[in-house]
């Protein structure tokens, strides 16, 4: 199996590189991983490692582009302490994509920022909603109609737990491999499911085939078991990057993790044909979008 993690020779936040190889890695689905470049909580932010510190209602924590704080607890100084940590992380995040890849600069479009302070282990979920099974990403309600979903992690566990992720194989042999299996795209039932509000746009057939992929990833346990994949420890004190609509990943443990969601559109890679709608759409030979 070609190695699905690339290790990154960077210590410093403002300080990589925009290489050929290292775009064309990530481009493919690859992992970028940092171990010597950390997120450093501050001394007086040290006591806010707590899964008390997350509102029971919400997944997690999450800042807003407009600054405003979700899903936490505590008091007013509390929540400002934490929306200073999250907001640093947010501009060391965007500072090391921008550094990395500036030719998705002005394209890119900032979703919020999140902390995650709850053990990976412990949560009960259905199959479909499984982080620990090996899948991309795709989401029900929100069709995206191909824009890429870029994410970057840092592992800020105070312990010195890693975050173990499994990473599975390409995206364009797990498209060959569902696709096949993939109910067809009904139009008029993507009319439907935005008359009833189920989706908040239409859905476009790429949206059915994406969660077709991310499903039957899901459900098929012979194929969590037995596909070519690898296991990663992420270390405590470690960043690393993906496409994670396009990464076969699944989350085993870990806990404290601070997470940036960047979209972008495919056509603004640096190489559209490798994005997963390029891929999709010669597999199928048709526009999907």
């Amino acid at each position: 199996m070609d190695s699905r993690i690339v290790e990154m020779p960077v210590d410093a936040w403002a300080q990589v590189e925009c290489r050929p190889e290292w775009i064309s890695a990530l481009e493919a689905g690859k992992v970028l991983y940092f171990p010597h470049l950390g997120f450093q909580p501050r001394e007086e932010e040290k006591h806010l490692f707590t899964p008390a510190i997350r509102d029971p209602k919400s997944r997690n924590i999450s800042l807003n582009a407009d600054g405003r704080l979700a899903g936490a607890l505590g008091d007013a100084q509390t929540q400002t302490l934490l929306a200073g940590m999250v907001g640093r992380f947010r501009e060391q995040a965007l500072e090391l994509i921008h550094g990395l890849l500036p030719r998705y600069t002005e394209a890119l479009r900032v979703a919020p920022t999140s902390f995650r302070p709850m053990q990976v282990e412990s949560r009960a979920q259905s199959w479909r909603a499984d982080d620990r099974r090996l899948h991309v990403d795709a989401f029900p309600s929100r069709p995206n109609y191909g824009e890429r979903i870029l994410r970057v992690f840092a592992n800020v566990n105070p312990h010195g737990q890693p975050r173990v992720w499994r990473v599975g194989e390409s995206f364009e042999t797990i498209a060959q491999r569902f696709v096949p299996r993939a109910k067809p795209y009904s139009a008029w039932q993507a009319k439907a499911l935005q008359a009833l509000h189920v989706t908040k746009s239409l859905r476009s057939e790429y949206d059915h085939l994406m969660l077709q992929l991310h499903d039957g990833m899901k459900r098929d346990l012979d194929y969590q078991r037995d596909c070519e994949q690898l296991t990663m420890p992420f270390a405590a004190g470690s960043v690393w990057v993906c496409f994670s609509d396009q990464t076969a990943h699944a989350v085993m443990s870990g806990q404290y993790m601070m997470e940036q969601t960047l979209h972008l559109p495919a056509a603004r890679q640096y190489d559209p044909a490798a994005s997963p709608l390029g891929i999709l759409q010669k597999l199928t030979g048709r526009e999907l979008v």
